[in-house]
């Protein structure tokens, strides 16, 4: 029997091939997921962990960062590290040497203005040379460290990118003004922030601390050890030194280390997790493929099989003999998805390096459990697939095969599965609609049972849905192509079960991509009402990395040419009624010509009463109305009361609470200016813009957006997110495509005898290859209609869920998205159909008649 079953894999290697390309691409996908990952995460490892390579023990004052971030100054009396902190741990019997380091956000211009790199990897430091003049963290490669306030030095990949030489002028920028600095020097170092693109910028010591902390002030010190002395030593001596008043994290270097690395570990795991999620939707759409494949390679073998029950083969010898073929094809697909799977690792790698030079790389890791987990997950799922087929076919009788080379279905076992996708279905949706209906994350759990409830309820019921659909599209059939087009209705309903199971591969792909666009257009819908509903502002004027503007911008931008009113749109965070809530200030005199927002009770001109303005949600959770006087505790450990001036429709950009610049800055003299919203004389026009940035001083760190430009922003996020998805599922999308061709394939020749017969009554090979492909189109189009409908009900459900997290979320429906979906569907179809359009027009009359 092992011989015969391998035998019949070398027999049917053609009707094989596209399960087997099935399996290959689903593994390689696991394959390729798992060698990049863990090559990528190596090189990241290795890169980061040359940063801790001279620090035996590090210092770092968590405040440090926050209080640099707001450019607020410590209290007096509290805790800092200092020069002083530095020659106390110096002076440690374990210690060799202790440098303070400081550490801030700071941005570099290219020669046209515009910030190199991102915001959240542009960073400076302080240069701290030795005795030699040289500071061994940054060696120089050209010229010399910064030593005024007047040079800066660069890392060599900013300088190369930009076109800088030693002896330039760089602009930078930290959290003021900007800095014409002369470069001294051009420096290579294996900082994290530069190996994974960013920009890193020296000062000398005090500059540093003047921009990015305080005068005085560092934000870590790290410290070498003796020769003889440990790094738990050296870490026993420093923590009594620094344990009193401010709150310090005191780490050895293998320690941090180690932190790193398993951050690192931690990143591409969730990395790593995402893309064997889209690994796993290929293989589940594969599992359709290699069914369909062993249920008609069992239909056509039926007399095969039959004869070998009647010379005694026992039902487990031949159900064992169609699970030895699954074995062989498993295992050879996936050896080979192994081997591609490896080449799609090296070449995300080498994408990842291309898109960004700045990235680390290394040699390709490939760990046994790679190999060990692509085998078994390629058998495994190939095997099981084949499972139910070769059930199937021992349970057919030597007679009743011998007589007739098709069994039909039982009636009960059609109502048994209708009943089963039923109940699964009804069951699915019920869950949806509860967790849509909580409107809040409780129904997220329910929604994602639910949705995977009623898509394998679907499954199960697709060959019920298969007729009414497809009928439906009859009289289109007809029209496009007449006598070529009823038959390809016809084939198309002749086995509901087959049909099902080719459309279910594209019904997954589809509900998914319509899913998450559905999800996008309302995301983008509900941004788009947030600014064009209450912005009247013309420009926002905010920091690109999102920190503080400085509290100069505010007047420079008000004295701009052109500009008809500003405001700084302030943010703190105070305890009104004992809860903490998030309060957004404005100028009352420019309130009006800058913001509109829609009161349902009280007046705007409250705020210039000293009184507050709340949303609708802040009004129902507190009980409040117009005139209610609420208590406050403020920042400055002070207590007192404001009355609701008015109530406002929740929703746009403004935040749940506001109140007058004026009265925030009673508590706090220097409030986080979040953006600077400003309405021009003659609107919005270039010269306006342009306006803004030169009273800025052409800060590279400040942006100035429109309406247009804010919508655009949020809008690029969600494409590019929704294109990485249609990207990931790109490779579910072409398993798919296999399945179509490979069930028409076999189809053509499961009915060769029948393509001659209506050759020989007069049907022409166009006819026959317009049969073919319309039968193709019409499977496509039904599962891919199936899919898009599942997929909108989907997205409402989850929208539903976000209703909490996105005030005045609405789902919307892309409909010209979707109908390019559904005629994506059908070209596909048209496209799997030609090559057994193709085989099916060149069969030969007489011999495709006589067939057996």
């Amino acid at each position: 029997m092992y011989r015969t079953a391998l035998r019949n894999v070398l027999a049917h290697k053609g009707r094989l091939l596209m399960t087997a390309l099935a399996v290959m691409l689903g593994t390689a996908f696991v394959a390729g997921t798992m060698v990049f990952s863990d090559t990528f995460g190596k090189a990241m490892r290795d890169s980061n962990s040359k940063s801790y390579s001279d620090v035996s023990v590090q210092v770092v004052d968590r405040a440090a960062g926050s209080d640099a971030t707001a450019k607020q100054k410590s209290e007096g009396g509290s805790a800092a590290l200092t020069d002083a902190t530095v020659q106390q741990l110096a002076a440690l019997p374990g210690t060799a040497t202790a440098r303070g380091l400081v550490s801030g956000f700071t941005g570099v211009a290219d020669r046209q203005g515009n910030l190199i790199g991102q915001f959240w990897a542009a960073k400076g430091a302080n240069f701290a040379p030795g005795q030699d003049g040289k500071d061994p963290r940054y060696p120089m490669a050209e010229g010399q460290g910064p030593k005024n306030g007047k040079e800066v030095a660069l890392d060599r990949k900013t300088a190369e990118k930009a076109g800088y030489k030693v002896g330039d002028t760089v602009r930078v920028a930290a959290n003021g003004p900007v800095i014409e600095a002369k470069l001294t020097g051009v420096f290579t170092t294996d900082d994290p922030v530069v190996n994974t693109g960013g920009t890193l910028t020296l000062f000398d010591r005090t500059t540093a601390q003047q921009l990015l902390l305080e005068p005085g002030r560092y934000s870590g010190i790290v410290l070498t050890a003796k020769p003889g002395t440990s790094e738990e030593a050296l870490l026993a001596q420093v923590q009594p030194k620094v344990s009193a008043g401010r709150q310090f994290d005191v780490e050895t270097g293998t320690k941090l280390k180690a932190d790193e690395q398993s951050k690192v570990a931690k990143n591409t795991g969730s990395m790593r997790t995402m893309l064997l999620v889209f690994a796993g939707i290929s293989l589940f759409v594969g599992i359709f493929i290699i069914a369909n494949t062993f249920t008609m390679l069992v239909a056509q073998r039926t007399k095969e099989l039959a004869l070998l029950r009647a010379i005694g083969a026992s039902r487990k010898q031949v159900t064992r003999s169609v699970l030895v073929e699954a074995l062989a094809i498993g295992t050879v697909s996936a050896v080979a998805g192994l081997a591609a799977g490896v080449g799609i690792g090296a070449g995300m790698q080498s994408l990842i390096v291309g898109l960004n030079e700045s990235m680390p790389s290394g040699a390709l890791v490939i760990k046994p459990l790679t190999i060990a987990v692509t085998l078994v997950v390629g058998v495994v799922v190939t095997v099981l697939s084949a499972l139910l087929p070769a059930l199937r076919a021992a349970r057919i009788a030597p007679v009743a095969a011998m007589s007739s080379g098709d069994q039909p279905t039982s009636h009960k076992s059609l109502v048994v599965r209708n009943t089963i996708g039923s109940l699964l279905a009804a069951g699915g949706l019920a869950l949806i609609g509860y967790g849509a209906s909580t409107g809040n994350t409780d129904g997220r759990l329910p929604v994602g049972v639910g949705a995977f409830l009623s898509l394998i309820g679907v499954f199960v019921l697709l060959p019920l849905l298969s007729r009414p659909v497809v009928a439906l599209l009859g009289p289109l059939l007809r029209g496009l192509g007449g006598m070529p087009g009823k038959l390809a209705q016809q084939n198309a309903v002749r086995n509901p079960r087959r049909t099902a199971a080719t459309a279910a591969a594209l019904t997954i792909g589809l509900t998914l991509v319509s899913g998450l666009t559905v999800i996008g257009a309302s995301v983008n819908a509900v941004v788009d009402r947030a600014v064009t509903s209450t912005m009247k502002a013309d420009y926002v004027v905010s920091a690109a990395n999102g920190m503080s503007l400085s509290e100069q911008v505010p007047a420079q931008i008000a004295k701009a040419p052109g500009v008809a009113a500003s405001s700084p749109l302030t943010s703190t965070y105070w305890e009104l009624n004992g809860t903490g809530k998030a309060v957004t200030g404005l100028d009352t005199a420019s309130f009006g010509q800058l913001v509109d927002i829609q009161l349902t009770s009280g007046s705007a001109a409250a705020l210039g009463k000293g009184q507050l303005l709340v949303d609708e949600d802040v009004a129902k959770k507190f009980k409040v109305t117009t005139g209610t006087t609420m208590n406050v505790s403020y920042p400055d450990d002070t207590t007192g009361q404001l009355t609701v001036g008015g109530v406002y429709k929740t929703g746009g950009m403004l935040g749940p609470v506001l109140l007058a610049n004026s009265e925030i800055t009673k508590h706090e003299p220097k409030p986080y200016i979040a953006d600077v919203l400003v309405k021009g004389k003659d609107g919005a026009t270039g010269a306006l813009k342009q306006s803004l940035k030169d009273a800025t001083g052409a800060n590279p760190v400040i942006e100035v957006k429109s309406q247009q430009d804010v919508r655009d922003d949020f809008s690029k996020t969600i494409t590019f997110a929704l294109n990485l998805m249609y990207g990931l599922l790109g490779m579910a999308v072409l398993i798919a495509i296999l399945g179509v061709v490979n069930t028409l394939a076999m189809s053509v020749f499961e009915r060769k005898r029948e393509i001659g017969m209506l050759r020989a009554i007069g049907l022409d090979r166009r006819g026959i290859k317009r049969m073919v492909r319309l039968e193709s189109v019409v499977i496509s189009v039904f599962g891919a209609g199936i899919g898009l409908v599942l997929g909108c009900f989907i997205a409402w459900a989850i929208n539903g869920t976000l209703k909490s997290t996105l005030s005045g979320l609405t789902t919307v429906l892309p409909y010209g998205q979707l109908a390019m979906f559904l005629a994506l569907a059908g070209v596909v179809g048209l496209v799997a159909a030609i090559w057994p359009a193709r085989r099916a027009s060149k069969l030969d009359i007489l011999s495709s008649i006589k067939t057996d």
